[in-house]
Formats: structure tokens, sequence, C-alpha cells
């Protein structure tokens, strides 16, 4: 249960780190974090971290799929590693 629980800590951990350096990356103009990289995290179980750092620091937010899905997304599999964590309690 506890490799879990650090699974989703550090998949979300992970996802707002990417997001983060992706901005900063845009800002300088430098070759960026590919957006199917973003999104494969996001569907392991980091959607939630991205979606706060893409709430923090205002990245993506134009982008519809980002910011209409990448919600839904974190909804989904936070509520899919809760149920994990449930059955295995």
């Amino acid at each position: 249960m506890w490799i879990v629980i650090l699974l989703f800590i550090l998949l979300n951990f992970y996802g707002y780190i990417l997001m983060n350096l992706d901005k900063q990356k845009a800002i300088k103009r430098e070759w960026r974090i590919s957006e199917r990289k973003l999104w494969i995290v996001s569907i392991l179980g980091g959607a939630l971290g991205a979606m706060i750092g893409m709430k923090q620091f205002r990245h993506k937010t134009k982008h519809v799929t980002f910011k209409y899905l990448l919600p839904l997304l974190s909804i989904i599999t936070t509520g899919f590693y809760i149920f994990i964590i449930m059955k295995l309690v």
C-alpha cells in the first residue's frame, strides 16, 4: 500500500516539476518538454500535480486539452489510486 501512495506522490511531484521546467524553457525560448511526455506522466497518475503546476505557473492554460482534460484526468487518476489503496487495505 505504501508503494502505491509513494508512487502517486512522486508522479504528482514530477508532473508539477515538469510544468515548471517547461514554463522556464518557454520563457528562455529553449527546447521544450513534449506535450506527449506531460500527458504520459499525467495519465500514469501525475495529473493532479501537473494541473496544480499549470495553474501556479500559468502554463498551457490556453490549450483547450490541458484546460479541460487535465482537471478531469486528475479526478479520474486520483480516484483510481484511492480505489487501489482501498483494495489493498
